[in-house]
């Protein structure tokens, strides 16, 4: 069996060989990626827990469905309750059914899944790509309204009055490096640690508002959302940069602001080596980006 996708202006064939095939399988299982958007509104963030709606639930629920056969899926990260994602990755193992291609199985899940969920690509990897741990970078957006709309209010946070943005973006820059974010995770997040190197962070006029975008290599559980409304709080002049910066350093959780709101944030891009994904698997959409990616 052959897979094609296309890369560029250019379309590449893929023979799945053995380093597409699953190792001691019953069937020809390959390993695939399937790229995906959510609205978190209704669900109870993106990992499977019992008797709970989530996101994965939803997925492996349909994707059974759809390829007739159990799914076991593993995402690029687990969004909490109510938060979105313009760009989540997961990865699966299994056997497409006779007359089945990745572009059949797109439009089927599409009609399987509950409207808040869509798929845009599948693509076979090689057996032993993982979305978790194959992953350069991912990106989260937190959104802002500082103008009312009553269509965004399940994706955004309004605030009545504009914040400081450049006391906001000097105390963002702090954390451009290597730091230990404990000071700004869950009690008890269960990470083994806490370190995380940050790319990009800061925040960019939009219409009607403020998007802050934090692009790091890894994330520690609650940490975007303790950021913003940290954040937020310079903004409004209750800390200054400098404070923001040493509650960084101070590695300790009882220093940091209260957390954002769920429902402005979005895990926006997830980034893997090059030749692992297709360029088409970029993320389209809104939202995606308040400006020009680097």
């Amino acid at each position: 069996m052959n897979c094609r996708w296309s890369i560029g202006a250019e379309e590449f064939v893929v023979l799945l060989n053995s380093e597409f095939l699953i190792p001691n399988s019953e069937f020809q299982q390959v390993r695939y990626f399937l790229h995906l958007a959510y609205d978190g509104t209704l669900y109870h963030g993106w990992q499977v827990q019992p008797n709970t709606l989530t996101v994965q639930r939803e997925v492996e629920r349909c994707l059974a469905q759809v390829l007739r056969q159990p799914i076991s899926t593993l995402g690029s990260g687990r969004t909490d309750t109510g938060v979105h994602a313009s760009h989540q990755v997961i990865h699966f193992d299994a056997e497409l059914p006779a007359g089945l291609d990745e572009a059949t199985v797109v439009y089927r899940l599409n009609r399987a899944l509950p409207k808040d969920i869509a798929t845009r690509l599948l693509h076979p990897v090689p057996a032993r790509a993982h979305a978790r741990f194959d992953a350069e970078a991912r990106t989260y957006e937190y959104h802002v309204r500082t103008v009312p709309d009553p269509f965004s209010v399940g994706h955004s946070l309004y605030l009545d009055r504009q914040p400081d943005v450049a006391a906001m973006n000097e105390a963002a820059a702090s954390m451009i490096g290597s730091f230990d974010f404990t000071s700004f995770s869950k009690v008890k997040g269960g990470e083994n640690h806490y370190v995380c190197t940050c790319y990009e962070a800061g925040w960019h006029e939009a219409p009607g508002g403020l998007v802050f975008r934090i692009r790091a290599n890894r994330f520690v559980r609650g940490m975007v959302r303790l950021v913003v409304g940290t954040l937020l709080a310079v903004g409004r002049g209750k800390i200054t940069p400098a404070e923001f910066k040493a509650i960084l350093l101070a590695q300790n959780r009882v220093d940091a602001g209260s957390a954002a709101p769920a429902q402005g944030l979005f895990l926006s891009r997830v980034e893997y080596p090059e030749g692992l994904v297709p360029e088409t698997a970029a993320p389209v959409g809104m939202p995606y980006f308040a400006g020009r990616p680097r």
